[in-house]
């Protein structure tokens, strides 16, 4: 049964949502879809994660520190037999590229907390829609539904 705003009453205790999290076209959330269980459920996997993912960070540059830290000027050999100093620029080269992906992600989660501070975790950047949940479960940081995320359906 409809009401005045022509929405069905499960619709309108449901703040709005339709099925498979969206609000009518127009119409943008202004605070989380989810429940207080599930919000807490997903700080605390984003908090596990942000641990992780520090101590990839500080273990990666501590490794890329090493590879130079022992080594004189002189021990490296650069000659095309040898091929030393090179191998061990690759290596300190990718420890701090991977370093440097683990710290965005750290971003990520960080932004992703101060979502749930907000009030805001779970609504789409793009369309003001909820994110399904079964994509925050995957991906707790997702700022965007699948089909706006860059590269998703529809954008090839």
């Amino acid at each position: 049964m409809s009401g005045a705003d022509g929405r069905s009453a499960p619709a309108r205790r449901a703040g709005g949502l339709t099925l498979g999290g969206r609000v009518p076209e127009g119409e943008r959330l202004t605070k989380s879809p989810f429940d207080a269980k599930f919000l807490a459920a997903q700080r605390q996997v984003l908090l596990d994660e942000r641990a992780t993912y520090t101590r990839q960070a500080e273990s990666l540059e501590a490794e890329a520190e090493s590879l130079t830290a022992d080594r004189e000027p002189g021990d490296v050999q650069f000659d095309e037999e040898s091929g030393e100093g090179s191998s061990i620029a690759v290596e300190r080269e990718r420890d701090l590229a991977l370093s440097a992906q683990a710290r965005a992600a750290i971003e990520e989660i960080d932004a992703a907390l101060g979502r749930l501070d907000d009030g805001v975790y779970g609504i789409c950047a793009v369309s003001g829609q909820a994110i399904p949940k079964e994509r925050l479960e995957a991906i707790p940081w997702a700022t965007e539904r699948v089909e706006y995320k860059v590269g998703g359906f529809g954008r090839r």
